[in-house]
C-alpha cells in the first residue's frame, strides 16, 4: 500500500498537465499513488496522460460534473489511508507530499493540512495560506499577495484549500466527502466547516509548497461562472452548517455582507449574476434538506467555538 494517494481533477487542462504530473511523479520521501480524474475533457488530455504518464490511474467521466464529483470519484478509488487533493494548474516541490503527510500524522484531530500555495509567476508571493470564514458570510483567503516569508510558521486555520491539501480518507468517508451539489467553489469550506462541527481542526503547513497558476479552468478571478456558483454555494453553506438559532444570531451581519457583495458586483457589471447565484443557493437549500447538518447537543461547545471565530475573523478583513 502507498503512503498517500494524490488525486488530481482535470478538465481541459492540457496546458498545465505536464508540469503538474511531472512534479508529482518526482516526489521524494513517500510512496504514492497518482489518480487523475478527467471531467470529460476534449483537448486531448486523456491520451496525453495515458501516453506520457502510464503510472497514473486515469478515471474518465463522460462529462464535466464539477470539482466535487471528480475528487469524490478519486477518493473512492484511493488505496492509501491519506489523500492529497491537488489542482491540475500547479507545480509542487519534491518534498511537498512528505511534509503534508508528516503534518497530518502529528495529531489525530487534524482533519486536513493545507500546503503553502505560491503564485506561479511570482514565487515570492503567496496565493493561499489557508482560508477563513467570517460572520459576514465571506470566505477569506489568508495571505494572498503577501510575501511568502510572512507565513513561514504553521498554524490553525478555519479551512484548507482543497487545491493543495491532505486529508485522512477515513474521516472524509465518515463526513460524506465533498457535497456534489456545490459543483465547484466553497466546497472545501463546507467540508472544513462540517469537520469543525465534529470537533476536528485544520492546519497550515508552510513546508509543503505549491506553485499555483490560478483560475486555469474557469478564467479570471471574477467571472460570471464563479460569481454565480460562489454566491449560491455560500447561501447553501450557511443553511447546511448553521443551526437556526445561529443563523438568527448572525442574520444582521450576513445581510450586511451579502448586500456589500451585491453592490461590489453591480459595479463590475455582474449584479444580475450575483442575484441569480443567490436564487440558485435558495434552490439548493430547498432541494437538499437531507444534507443539512443536524444539531447535536454533544457538538454545542464546537458551535460556540466556531461562532467566536466567525466574529473574530471579521477583524482579519480590517488588517488586510
Amino acid at each position: 500500500m502507498s503512503d498517500v494517494s494524490i488525486v488530481i481533477p482535470n478538465y481541459n487542462g492540457m496546458s498545465c498537465l505536464e508540469a503538474c504530473l511531472r512534479s508529482v511523479s518526482e516526489q521524494t520521501g513517500v510512496s504514492l499513488e497518482m489518480i487523475v480524474v478527467d471531467n470529460g475533457s476534449s483537448d486531448g488530455s486523456r491520451n496525453y496522460i495515458q501516453e506520457h504518464f502510464p503510472q497514473c490511474v486515469l478515471v474518465c467521466l463522460d462529462q464535466n460534473y464539477g470539482f466535487c464529483r471528480a475528487v469524490n470519484e478519486g477518493i473512492r478509488r484511493a488505496k492509501s489511508p491519506y489523500v492529497i487533493l491537488l489542482n491540475n494548474d500547479t507545480e509542487v516541490r519534491p518534498d511537498f507530499a512528505a511534509h503534508l503527510l508528516r503534518a497530518i500524522r502529528r495529531d489525530r484531530r487534524r482533519f486536513s493540512c493545507a500546503a503553502k500555495m505560491l503564485q506561479y509567476q511570482n514565487r515570492e508571493l503567496l496565493d493561499n495560506a489557508g482560508d477563513f470564514y467570517c460572520a459576514l458570510g465571506w470566505g477569506i483567503t489568508r495571505g494572498r499577495g503577501r510575501p511568502s516569508a510572512e507565513y513561514s510558521r504553521g498554524s490553525r486555520i478555519f479551512s484548507s484549500c482543497a487545491g493543495a491539501a491532505i486529508y485522512r480518507k477515513e474521516l472524509l468517508e465518515k463526513l460524506g466527502g465533498f457535497d456534489d451539489a456545490h459543483f465547484s467553489y466553497l466546497e472545501d469550506l463546507d467540508l472544513s466547516y462540517r469537520a469543525r462541527i465534529h470537533g476536528y481542526y485544520h492546519w497550515y503547513e508552510p513546508e509543503a509548497q505549491v506553485f499555483h497558476i490560478g483560475s486555469a479552468t474557469s478564467g479570471s478571478r471574477y467571472n460570471r461562472f464563479k460569481v454565480l456558483h460562489s454566491a449560491g454555494n455560500n447561501v447553501y453553506l450557511i443553511y447546511k452548517n448553521m443551526p437556526f438559532l445561529q443563523m438568527l444570531l448572525n442574520a444582521p451581519l450576513l445581510i450586511a455582507g451579502f448586500s456589500i457583495k451585491y453592490l461590489f458586483f453591480m459595479k463590475k457589471g455582474m449584479g444580475k449574476d450575483y442575484r441569480n447565484g443567490l436564487l440558485r443557493g435558495i434552490r439548493l437549500c430547498r432541494d437538499h434538506p437531507d444534507k443539512k447538518v443536524r444539531f447535536r447537543v454533544g457538538h454545542a461547545f464546537n458551535y460556540v467555538k466556531i461562532q467566536m471565530e466567525l466574529w473574530k475573523n471579521i477583524l482579519l478583513l480590517v488588517r488586510m
